[in-house]
């Protein structure tokens, strides 16, 4: 599942932006990363990181490097030893092991993906060179929806499909599933290398056309110049009609049931009766539709829009979404130079062995994770992450006994969702079933299609089934964490449980400091700007008195305009709105761990480890955490199309904390210092 904006699931991390080591001190804190030379009150992040900064080299195949990358290269040498150990012993036709060893075989087998060519798509380019007319195209259209997008990515799809489905308990009967329409169609990370026209989004659109062009014309297909022309000018009328990330953000825009007969009038231009047949979606009587306006123009382009652009545009995508490794070489490599190159600043591709270990963690998650579990996540840790788990709920419990803003009423109703709330903790009690999937270890591309059609039935098949509120949206290898408004529940996956995050021999403030914090982050989620719409029961209801939730959205807008002026780059500054929901999650997340760590000392003093009090250890666990070092482009990526601030930007969420100012002591007129009443408290 792409993880790029949070609505109705909420990640820790928009994914895998980092690398370091954190060395083994008796404190649980890289004390060769602390720079002397800065002030803490100046800049927190630089303090806690600035040495590790100075010395941190990005991977020629990353974008970024940090501690989420020293953790998922971990996990990633665990699975490529898992799926290598696969195919050991000759294991049973259709069983998990077999599909793995199968899909990766086929995966790494380049000289047949070479000798292969295009043939593996014919079927589907022969398809859609005998579109006709537009009927036949709204068949096209539906038969290429998938379950690739969920609100968390509520921008954009990863790649090409006009519109993508989402399957989740209804925004107001949690007691049956609904689907969900998100908008799509673009090749581009989101709407605005489209629209804006600085000179780096102008110098995008212009490779994209090249790349387009380039692709096209390596596919054998006439006139490229002209229909890449096309194509481009296309997804910029689809980008000029989609909603931006921070509408798409606003949960009660999104709340548009529609008749499934209310579609032909509220957006001509589609036969969606040929669509949602082609979808398997003929009977549903009833649609979410989120960004209804962007639905409404997107059918008037169908109608609008020439049929041979629209069918250059089928053709592209279809090869786009597959040139990277799963096509010839000649295909990866102009797919990486955009992708990989020019949106992010790589310079080197990824080795293969690599890349094939993130295929099968795609596309075959819970085969690979209920290996993983077995061998790398012992029930003692489960045990202990549990534990913390309950002790920052308790704590969080706790807080709402103490905010003097909150009216009883609403009080009652917050203990209420916080005593309800359903946390996963390394695995799900249930395993996906791969039985009926077929692999082959001779069709990479063939895989990867049926297991994503595979995926897309199976979404859709829960709209027949009764809600299942245990069930997990991340494997267990998966380096994240997550909050579920509509399930009211947590999962935390085995991958992120481990050092320097969650170490069971570390100091519980650096414990604490991490780990706990990215607990009490997802907790946090429940409560933040978007999770607070929701009931015990993943309800979108109201249960704030009028009082306190215009305190609460006042303190959200102060966390706004404080974010509004960090500037990651020149002239690029985060937009605190389309952060916010994170930015409560990071402030209350550490509010509440910070209160369960002294909770857990029993009335003890903390001891003094390598010369750093308990409550240093704490504050500086949490930094290291987010520190990471990114290259521009990337990181530029990242503030326009991210609902997460850039990491040395959360770091320095430790300035709204009284007991920082305790610890560290900051100075009036330090850049980070703020008065005790500008302080941001939230939770």
């Amino acid at each position: 599942m792409a993880t790029i904006h949070r609505i109705l699931a909420t990640a820790i991390s928009c994914g895998l932006a980092s690398s370091a080591a954190l060395a083994a001190d008796p404190s649980g804190i890289d004390l060769k990363g602390i720079d002397h030379t800065v002030q803490p009150g100046d800049d927190f992040d630089g303090y806690a990181s600035g040495a590790w900064k100075k010395t941190a080299v990005i991977p020629a195949d990353r974008a970024s490097t940090g501690v989420f990358l020293e953790v998922f290269q971990k996990a990633e040498k665990r699975n490529a030893e898992l799926i290598k150990a696969a195919g050991e012993g000759s294991p049973a036709a259709g069983s998990n092991q077999r599909l793995i060893a199968d899909y990766y075989k086929a995966y790494m087998d380049e000289a047949a993906i070479e000798k292969a060519g295009l043939a593996p798509l014919q079927p589907a380019l022969g398809a859609i060179d005998a579109i006709g007319d537009k009927a036949a195209l709204s068949t096209a259209l539906g038969a290429q929806l998938r379950a690739d997008v969920d609100p968390i990515n509520a921008t954009n799809l990863d790649t090409g499909h006009l519109l993508g489905l989402f399957v989740a308990q209804g925004l107001e009967d949690p007691s049956k599933n609904m689907p969900y329409l998100l908008q799509g169609g673009l090749g581009m990370p989101n709407r605005d290398y489209y629209l804006k026209n600085d000179k780096d989004m102008v110098d995008a659109r212009a490779k994209y056309a090249a790349y387009v062009e380039a692709l096209l014309r390596q596919a054998g297909t006439p006139d490229a110049a002209g229909k890449a022309k096309a194509i481009v000018a296309l997804e910029t009328k689809i980008a000029q009609a989609q909603e931006s990330i921070v509408d798409s953000e606003d949960i009660h825009k999104a709340n548009n049931p529609w008749p499934r007969s209310a579609f032909a009038s509220r957006a001509p231009g589609i036969d969606w009766d040929a669509y949602f047949k082609a979808a398997g979606l003929d009977d549903q009587p009833t649609f979410i539709v989120w960004q209804p306006a962007t639905v409404t123009k997107f059918a008037a382009l169908v109608a609008s829009e020439p049929l041979d652009t629209w069918k250059a545009w089928l053709r592209f995508h279809t090869i786009n979404e597959n040139a990277s490794g799963l096509l010839p070489k000649a295909y990866d490599d102009l797919a990486f130079g955009f992708y990989g190159k020019v949106l992010t600043g790589t310079p080197k591709q990824r080795d293969r062995w690599k890349r094939g270990v993130g295929r099968v963690n795609v596309d075959l998650g819970d085969a690979v994770g209920q290996i993983y579990v077995k061998r790398y996540f012992p029930a003692s840790s489960r045990a202990e992450v549990e534990d913390m788990v309950k002790n920052i709920l308790k704590a969080f419990d706790a807080r709402v006994d103490t905010l003097e803003w909150m009216s009883p009423a609403t009080r009652q109703k917050a203990k209420a969702k916080i005593a309800t709330i359903k946390v996963g903790v390394g695995y799900p009690d249930t395993w996906r079933d791969y039985s009926k999937l077929e692999i082959r270890p001779d069709d990479a591309l063939g895989n990867h299609q049926r297991a994503t059609l595979a995926e897309y039935r199976h979404q859709v098949a829960k709209l027949h089934q009764p809600v299942d509120r245990a069930e997990w949206w991340m494997t267990p290898q998966t380096v994240n964490a997550v909050n579920l408004p509509l399930q009211n529940s947590l999962n935390f996956p085995a991958a992120i449980l481990e050092a320097p995050f969650f170490d069971p021999k570390a100091d519980p403030a650096s414990n604490y400091g991490s780990i706990g914090a990215v607990i009490g982050h997802e907790i946090s989620h429940s409560f933040d700007n978007t999770g607070a719409e929701f009931d015990a029961q993943g309800r979108l209801a109201n249960w704030w008195t009028d009082a306190d939730q215009k305190h609460f959205k006042d303190a959200g807008q102060r966390l706004v305009e404080q974010f509004n002026q960090y500037e990651p780059l020149p002239g690029l500054h985060i937009n605190g709105q389309q952060t916010l929901g994170e930015n409560i999650a990071d402030l209350s997340g550490l509010t509440i761990a910070y209160a369960a760590y002294k909770e857990s000392l029993g009335g003890k003093p903390a001891p003094v480890i390598d010369g750093l009090s308990g409550d240093q250890r704490f504050f500086l666990a949490f930094a290291q955490s987010w520190r990471t070092k990114t290259r521009d482009a990337a990181l530029r990526a990242q503030v326009i199309g991210d609902g997460h601030a850039p990491g040395e930007f959360r770091a320095q969420t430790v300035r709204n904390l009284d007991p920082w100012y305790d610890a560290f002591q900051p100075k009036p007129g330090q850049k980070l210092y703020l008065d005790p009443k500008q302080r941001v408290k939230i939770w």
